[in-house]
């Protein structure tokens, strides 16, 4: 069981949150709302805020902006984790990842199971880390967005979490490449 080690300091984090729908405003945005509150309310930096329809291309093309933007160091997308026509993040997002993390996909489905049972398997939930930035997507359900903020992100995106978190390791998620985004 992980816990929090208050002798470390908080580091905050710049943090995209994206929204992909074809249904919603920033104004009824009630998914991007709850991660962009969540995420400032634990002491982090809400980096960009944005809307995007569920198009594969335009889905990708603001993921990699905030890819090469040296002050986004993590992703949070809400959207499009289905199975219906037009539930297409996975597949935008996926071809992205440099290095994809099969258990957050676990971990969110363990904690949604405890909540709605066997409707979890509706969610394609999916991580992984592209050009030394951190990129989740959660369903586009505010129940979901809040389940897996404060069930995985806020633990994970906190450098005193204890054994270990994401925030320790960045320095080093890009030391095969010469540019170093990390270390920025």
């Amino acid at each position: 069981m992980s816990s929090t080690d208050e002798t470390r300091p908080f580091i905050p984090l710049s943090i995209a949150v994206l929204t992909i729908s074809d249904t919603r405003s920033l104004a009824d945005d009630k998914s991007g709302a709850i991660l962009a509150d969540r995420l400032t309310a634990a002491g982090h930096h809400l980096a960009a805020r944005d809307i995007v329809t569920d198009d594969i291309e335009a889905i990708r093309a603001k993921v990699r902006a905030w890819i090469a933007d040296p002050g986004v160091d993590a992703i949070v997308t809400t959207g499009g984790t289905g199975f219906t026509g037009r539930d297409v993040t996975p597949e935008a997002i996926e071809p992205l990842f440099e290095k994809r993390m099969d258990g957050f996909s676990i971990a969110f489905h363990m904690l949604s199971h405890a909540k709605i049972g066997a409707s979890t398997i509706q969610s394609r939930a999916t991580a992984g880390v592209a050009g030394a930035t951190y990129i989740f997507s959660l369903p586009g359900s505010p129940g979901a967005c809040k389940d897996g903020w404060d069930g995985i992100l806020s633990h994970q995106l906190d450098y005193r979490t204890k054994p270990c978190n994401f925030v320790e390791i960045m320095p080093r998620l890009d030391e095969h490449l010469k540019r170093g985004k990390a270390k920025g």
